[in-house]
């Protein structure tokens, strides 16, 4: 009975912002120990320290820039679902719930943005979660399109990769690429379809362990479905993420010129440049999907440098300081942006648990979109 006892009390300490932070912390000891054995630390800090501040200057205004589209989407999305809402309001919302997560674990600033629809609004909770489980599918479909056509670029041209490293790195971002296209495509091509497995699926999986995950791939489905059934906002959706997320590669690319001297030094030719940033935002977005680590924190360093150095001739301590500055430079333009939405809402950008509504919003309110 004791020990049972412990181990229940264990578990409800072991709250996924904990795990999360012991995450950040055992990647964060991770890499450290790799770079201060394997790599020459001074080079990586020399390669930052050179970086052109011209071209940076270009990369932060270029993604500041993205923010008004991800609210113009946002904006989109909502009004799919009967909620129509101005982009300034909308993009201070996505400002600040992105900023959340970035400070907050477990994904906080999903409560956020549900909290101030509510609040700010009068836009239901199950409404505002839906929409962002649809802005979730959409940014997967994205990036792995964005991925897809890299790969499709490197292959049909005849510019040389470095491979001395093996395609490993290559291999891996091309079995993302895929499997994140036919995920997302059998997701939006079964939505928009007219069969209904929902109720089925629930019957079958009531009172065992797999109700609860069901149920919500089954909310998620049904969110996705409520854009997917109308051909015009699929299409205006994912035409705002494919920029959104062109824009991201942009600062990418913006960054490692950056390191690079320009973009007529000569490493890498500007196509290439180009195609293998592409794979690295890719990559490295698809690795922060992990919970393992603080607005994945590690994560995407780790996946853009594998990329760029297993596909290109630029030094390991180049590859992982354009890593570095890129993401550093994005969590700073979204915190900065988050500050000055909470300043302009008139809410903490870390709102406590108790104002956000429980499970992220998820209710028995079915009435917002079709059952899946």
């Amino acid at each position: 009975m004791t020990s049972r006892l412990g181990s229940v009390r264990f578990r409800d300490h072991l709250t996924r912002g904990r795990l999360t932070l012991v995450g950040t912390a055992l990647v964060l000891a991770v890499a450290g120990w790799f770079i201060a054995r394997y790599l020459d630390v001074g080079a990586i800090v020399t390669a930052a320290a050179d970086a052109d501040p011209t071209l940076l200057g270009f990369a932060l205004v270029a993604y500041a820039l993205s923010w008004p589209l991800r609210g113009r989407r946002y904006g989109d999305v909502l009004a799919a679902m009967g909620a129509p809402l101005r982009t300034g309001f909308l993009t201070a919302a996505v400002f600040a719930s992105q900023t959340a997560n970035l400070i907050v674990p477990a994904r906080a600033g999903d409560g956020v943005r549900a909290y101030l629809l509510k609040r700010k609004r009068d836009v239901s909770y199950p409404t505002g979660v839906a929409s962002l489980a649809v802005e979730r599918a959409f940014d997967l479909v994205a990036i792995a399109t964005l991925g897809a056509l890299a790969l499709a670029a490197l292959a049909a041209g005849d510019r040389s990769v470095d491979t001395r490293g093996g395609m490993t790195p290559l291999a891996a971002a091309a079995g993302l690429a895929v499997a994140a296209v036919v995920l997302a495509g059998a997701t939006v091509a079964f939505a928009r379809s007219d069969r209904r497995v929902g109720p089925a699926l629930r019957d079958r999986t009531a009172g065992t362990r797999l109700a609860q995950p069901v149920d919500a791939a089954i909310r998620f489905g049904a969110a996705v479905r409520v854009v997917a059934v109308r051909p015009r906002r699929l299409g205006a959706v994912f035409g705002w993420s494919l920029l959104v997320w062109g824009i991201d590669v942009a600062t990418a690319v913006l960054v490692l010129a950056a390191l690079l001297g320009g973009f007529d030094g000569g490493v890498v030719a500007l196509p290439v440049l180009l195609a293998v940033c592409t794979l690295a935002v890719s990559a490295g977005n698809l690795a922060k999907v992990l919970p393992l680590s603080q607005g994945g924190v590690g994560l995407y360093e780790a996946a853009f440098t594998g990329l760029v150095v297993g596909t290109t001739a630029i030094p390991v301590e180049t590859a992982i300081a354009a890593a570095v500055l890129d993401h550093a430079l994005k969590n700073a333009v979204t915190l900065a942006g988050g500050a000055a939405a909470a300043v302009s809402l008139n809410v903490s950008p870390t709102l406590s648990v108790d104002e956000t509504p429980p499970n992220g919003g998820a209710t028995d309110d079915h009435a917002e979109s079709a059952d899946f």
